[in-house]
């Protein structure tokens, strides 16, 4: 029997997928503590658009947060454009904040506990880990892309900078002209379309450091006309390097879920739909005190994600980046079923 003064789980980093880990150990009948520095709805430049595999996992912990209901994906260049609707369901354009809130007041309503504090130090031994002061049997790292943790533990693995990709976003008060996730491919970025419910659509761009956005929307034909003289709903904010490595993803007692066990890049959209999926595995390891089974079970739950997106991003990084939508385009099917793949 555990001593009751220790925590079963303490989780570093209170972003989605640490609120997420949160409501499976509650679910699962374990203690739980989230350390986070942030004390307020914690937002981050992405696409916000969840695919459909990812809403019947967060039905599944009891949160449904509203915003726009997406049917598929649209991929459109200078010349050619090719649109696939999801055969597995709807997706849907959540703000960012939403989904946080959502999450925090489901993991808050189970039991779960929150100290406001970073983990910039921690011991384990055989029995548990000591981080902030607090002693847990476990500890899942969600600290994200540039997670602390990883360093602590000796799991970071340096990528080349000439790897690294960064994003931009952007909300505009303005109704949407579609129900697609509406990827626009230039010479220099993607540029993703998300409307988020509210009459708010939400413009991101992946690309090098040093994107100018302004310039760049008003560089795309469409999304200047769509954007001229519409009001931003919020600041322009950033995010990246997106492509982090890590070693491995567990160290004794210490498992890293999310973006902080390692990312791709943000091109496929996906990363909500393989963070709960990494929290619910984490979770099962600690229930059955494996975390030696936690590598297997991350591997399994983002080989997709893995592999076609770092396809995606080598051509699209590559000089065969202009005729990503003209293939895509003649091969609806090819484009099709790579998008439902990626979404179930």
């Amino acid at each position: 029997m555990n001593d009751s003064a220790v925590i079963d789980v303490i989780v570093a980093g209170g972003g989605p997928v640490g609120l997420a880990a949160a409501v499976e150990a509650r679910m699962r009948g374990l203690s739980v503590t989230v350390i986070e520095p942030r004390d307020d709805v914690i937002d981050k430049a992405c696409g916000e658009g969840l695919m459909p595999g990812a809403l019947p996992a967060l039905a599944r912990l009891g949160v449904d947060p509203p915003g726009f209901t997406l049917r598929g994906v649209s991929y459109r260049g200078a010349k050619r454009s090719v649109d696939h609707l999801f055969t597995n369901g709807n997706g849907r354009g959540v703000r960012r904040t939403t989904l946080h809130t959502a999450l925090h007041e489901r993991a808050a309503a189970l039991g779960a506990e929150f100290v406001k504090a970073k983990v910039d130090d921690l011991r384990q031994d055989a029995d548990g880990v000591t981080a902030s002061g607090l002693r847990g049997r476990y500890l899942l790292a969600a600290d994200g892309l540039h997670s602390t943790v990883r360093r602590l533990v000796g799991l970071d693995k340096p990528v080349p900078a000439r790897r690294r990709r960064y994003g931009l976003r952007r909300h505009f008060f303005m109704e949407p002209e579609s129900d697609l996730i509406e990827i626009y491919w230039t010479p220099t970025v993607e540029a993703y379309v998300t409307p988020v419910g509210g009459g708010i659509v939400g413009i991101s761009m992946l690309g090098r450091q040093g994107t100018d956005f302004e310039a760049t929307l008003a560089a795309i034909p469409d999304l200047a006309r769509r954007t001229k003289g519409r009001e931003p709903a919020s600041s322009l904010r950033g995010a990246g390097p997106f492509r982090q490595g890590s070693a491995r993803r567990a160290a004794g007692r210490v498992m890293l879920v999310g973006d902080a066990s390692g990312y791709v890049d943000a091109i496929t959209g996906e990363g909500v739909r393989v963070g709960l999926a990494q929290a619910r595995a984490a979770i099962d390891c600690v229930v059955a005190d494996a975390p030696h089974a936690y590598e297997r079970a991350w591997s399994s739950s983002t080989r997709d994600f893995r592999v076609l997106t770092s396809g995606l991003v080598a051509a699209a990084t590559s000089p065969f980046r202009g005729a990503i939508v003209p293939v895509a385009a003649a091969l609806p099917g090819v484009f099709g079923a790579t998008v439902d793949r990626l979404a179930r």
